[in-house]
């Protein structure tokens, strides 16, 4: 369970310095002016430090498009094995663009994705600009640079994998003239993503004291490298990355799997990085929506949310027989929910939901909330580290790397099938491509409803295929990439110019 000290009374004035125009107007949003992590107060932050913009950054991470319902729009309901859920009007709304692939240039979900992830790059380019003008920068400058950095390639990780080529911003906005700028080609993003975690795996400490628990450590950074590799098939540097991560003693699978989403197991030994939300009666300000908008969509004690990002019968139907990890998964309507002993009401919209979302009805009570605003986001887990380790090492093949990937998917089933010998048998194949489909489908449901799986379909080059073989045969190759808003062309005057897919 975490324990986070809360910062009170700095205020962040460069924050409302936004990188395109549209982020210009953006400063009234609620999440710029949450408390961040950390205990510091206005009068014992040290003189010239940049403690407070970090701390900023990390409510930028709280955003609505960093970790909430946009982010799992564009990252989950996209893929193959969700739907859209929700209620007959959000189904209306929204399933024909991201169950049917029907884009539309100006949708509510998509514009804030882009406008929270250009808010989080402008929260770390104010803060590197700051950085350059301390005279004697100390340890502490330099971690929350790299923290800065490691911010900025996540955000632009995201951008490049959603829309393709985006502006590529990398210094402060000051006037709404200089926001104009138009897209850097995919590489030349990539470029800026390498840089700035080359920085932050040289800076970021392996660990931080209990009270900074869920700061950005050295493990998030090589866990995120190892991602953006995998994502351009660059297999050993994604093996080392990730080997870094798994040599470096701080993590493991020691929480069962059942465990790992409930609110008493967050920032354990599973958890590479993870977005932090607290919320009480008395401390409402640094919440996040994550599990409210894919929460159970009920009535009364049950109306746990938006009901969106739901399984479909794809995802229930990879599982091997027997696989426990098929009920902490799925949520089913009419049915007793372990571990709680709640009865899921029937009658509901849907008959399956998000567990990975679920939260502890005491916690709900004592919270005078049922939306799960406490609700943290784990974004990488140790186990999708081993999977891309194994993954990393089928493709380099030789016979050492298939030991190596043997290993590392084996420690994730072993996990899964906990005391139970009779399911999930251990895979033995040394046949390189029987190898690959075997951590491909133990990505699926490892990692099901985790945001992995559209992204992880269209590296493998195998995203349309995989569709029209779910049914969903609108989808073609165009629809990897997202159509810019048009609101942020518009502001451009054209300078901005739209995806050529999208004209």
């Amino acid at each position: 369970m975490k324990t986070i000290y809360i910062r009170k009374h700095i205020l962040i004035a460069s924050a409302c310095l936004m990188a395109t125009a549209a982020l210009l107007t953006a400063c009234g949003e609620s999440w710029l002016g949450g408390d961040p992590l950390g205990r510091l107060t206005e009068d014992d932050i040290p003189a010239g430090s940049l403690e407070g913009q970090a701390f900023g950054i990390y409510a930028g991470l709280r955003s609505e498009g960093t970790s909430g319902l946009p982010y799992v729009a564009i990252h989950n309901i996209r893929s193959d094995d969700a739907d859209i859920g929700g209620g007959p009007g959000d189904e209306a709304a929204a399933a024909p663009i991201f169950d049917h692939f029907g884009y539309t240039k100006d949708y509510w979900l998509v514009n804030n994705y882009w406008t929270n992830h250009y808010s989080l790059i402008a929260l770390a380019n104010n803060l590197l600009a700051a950085a350059d003008s301390i005279a004697t920068p100390t340890d502490l400058t330099a971690i929350n640079v790299a923290e800065a950095k490691f911010a900025r390639a996540f955000a632009y990780f995201n951008l490049v994998r959603t829309f393709g080529e985006v502006p590529k911003i990398d210094f402060p906005i000051v006037t709404q003239d200089q926001a104009i700028v138009p897209k850097s080609t995919i590489p030349e993003i990539y470029a800026l993503i390498d840089e700035d975690l080359q920085e932050a795996t040289a800076v970021l400490p392996l660990t931080w004291e209990d009270r900074f628990t869920g700061r950005l450590t050295l493990g998030a950074a090589y866990a995120l490298q190892a991602k953006t590799y995998l994502a351009r098939s660059n297999w050993s540097g994604a093996l080392g990355a990730a080997q870094a991560v798994i040599g470096s003693g701080q993590y493991d699978l020691s929480v069962p799997y059942d465990m790992i989403f409930r609110e008493e197991s967050e920032n354990s030994r599973e958890s590479v990085f993870e977005i932090q939300a607290v919320y009480t009666q008395n401390n409402r300000e640094m919440g996040i929506t994550y599990a409210s908008r894919q929460g159970l969509r009920g009535a009364g004690d049950f109306n746990l949310g938006w009901g969106w990002n739901i399984p479909n019968p794809v995802l229930l139907d990879a599982f091997e027989e027997g696989d426990p990890r098929k009920d902490v998964t799925v949520l089913y309507s009419d049915s007793v929910n372990a571990p709680y002993g709640e009865r899921i009401p029937g009658g509901l919209d849907r008959p399956y939901w998000n567990k990975k979302v679920y939260t502890n009805p005491s916690i709900r009570a004592s919270a005078g909330s049922r939306q799960g605003e406490w609700f943290n986001f784990r974004v990488i887990r140790y186990a999708d580290v081993l999977l891309m380790a194994a993954e990393a090492a089928n493709e380099i093949g030789g016979e050492s790397n298939i030991d190596l990937a043997l290993d590392y998917l084996e420690q994730v089933r072993a996990r899964a099938r906990g005391a139970n010998s009779g399911v999930l048998p251990e895979v033995t194949t040394r046949d390189q491509e029987e190898l690959r489909q075997a951590i491909r489908h133990e990505r699926q449901v490892e990692l099901g409803m985790e945001n992995e799986r559209f992204f992880d379909l269209v590296r493998w080059g195998i995203d349309v295929e995989t569709m029209h073989a779910a049914g969903e045969t609108s989808y073609q190759q165009r629809h990897r990439f997202i159509p810019i808003p048009q609101i942020e062309i518009d502001r451009s005057g054209g300078v901005l110019e739209q995806n050529p897919d999208y004209p």
